[in-house]
């Protein structure tokens, strides 16, 4: 049997129209464009184009729809320049593809997006097939924003559950990103999936929606993060929960080994933008992990990607090589979660 090489990454796939503002304005008021961007936007198109950047040379493989217009054009090309595999990125008629405007303010990067579902609402389960194929992992982004694959059958499992099983089932390792969508049903459409998923992705905010486990972001506790990552290993997360938030991550596996990576501590006065850095870092994890590093080493990878990310208005140019990645963590080191968060 060959050996397994690769990562495929499936799901959202749109385009950013990233605005530059110079203040976001109070309902009915006007706020100044200061200037307009087209970048990816999304989980697999972000992770693939982040790896290509940060020097993969291992394939990388797309899977989701377009629509058959100018947006979906460009991103066909934008795979196509970065080497990424487009045979599975399935073309449709009649319909738009996805995008969003980002409203990102000039001063503090913060970002407001304003989403047009378009063409992924279509993506299901009869458009993978995982039998012949023979890459490494498999990613799936973002659950919550999978209209068809985050729908419960009568058994209360989701059709990303079903996905997700086959491609373990067909020997890929799995991982999930979600979104921070403001509601409540993290939990119908989160927990089905958690045993089919090796390494979960998830934010304070997400995983406290989940589990139900206060985790305010001004006020984090180690003790917090430890018993909302527990819960979801619990709950059936095959090896790895990475739960980050802006000043690092928590990394907790089965067999209650954890680790605290601070994140780089990049002057916020150098930021142009926050949008992407959560893509950056499942990246620079996968990365590392398609390299079969220790998980202090593939944390370090994740924080150092998402930092070089910050670098650029867009999701994925401020990311260079790897070793461009890591120098920036140098330059910069790392906080200190245990002496920053509360026990």
């Amino acid at each position: 049997m060959n050996k397994k090489n690769g990562i495929i990454a499936a799901g959202n796939w749109l385009v950013d129209h990233i605005k530059i503002i110079d203040v976001y304005p109070e309902q009915s008021s006007l706020a100044n464009i200061k200037s307009e961007k087209l970048n990816n936007g999304g989980g697999p198109f972000n992770v693939l184009k982040d790896l290509a950047r940060m020097g993969a040379d291992f394939p990388l493989k797309a899977i989701g729809i377009l629509g058959n217009d100018s947006n979906g054009k460009w991103i066909q090309n934008e795979c196509i320049e970065n080497n990424i595999d487009i045979s599975n990125l399935k073309v449709v008629e009649n319909v738009s593809t996805s995008f969003s405007d980002v409203m990102t303010v000039e001063s503090t990067g913060r970002r407001t997006f304003f989403h047009q579902r378009g063409a992924n609402v279509l993506l299901d389960i009869e458009h993978f097939n995982f039998e012949h194929y023979n890459e490494k992992i498999f990613y799936l982004g973002y659950l919550l924003l999978l209209d068809k694959l985050d729908k419960l059958d009568s058994n209360n499992l989701t059709g990303a559950a079903k996905v997700l099983r086959s491609a373990q089932e067909n020997g890929l390792i799995t991982s999930v990103d979600i979104v921070s969508e403001d509601s409540n049903r993290f939990k119908d459409v989160i927990i089905p999936s958690l045993p089919f998923i090796d390494y979960l992705f998830i934010n304070e905010f997400e995983a406290e929606k989940t589990t139900g486990i206060e985790l305010d972001s001004n006020n984090l506790k180690i003790s917090s993060l430890r018993l909302a990552a527990k819960k979801l290993l619990d709950w059936g997360v095959q090896k790895w929960v990475f739960l980050h938030f802006p000043l690092g991550v928590y990394a907790c596996n089965k067999n209650g080994d954890e680790i605290l990576q601070g994140s780089v501590k990049y002057p916020k006065n150098k930021i142009k933008s926050t949008v992407g850095a959560g893509d950056a870092l499942a990246a620079g994890i996968l990365f590392a992990i398609h390299e079969n590093m220790n998980m202090e080493e593939t944390l370090k990878f994740g924080v150092a990607a998402a930092a070089a990310s910050l670098q650029d208005v867009s999701c994925s140019n401020g990311i260079n090589h790897y070793k461009d990645n890591l120098s920036i963590a140098g330059q910069y080191s790392y906080y200190q979660l245990e002496k920053v968060l509360k026990k």
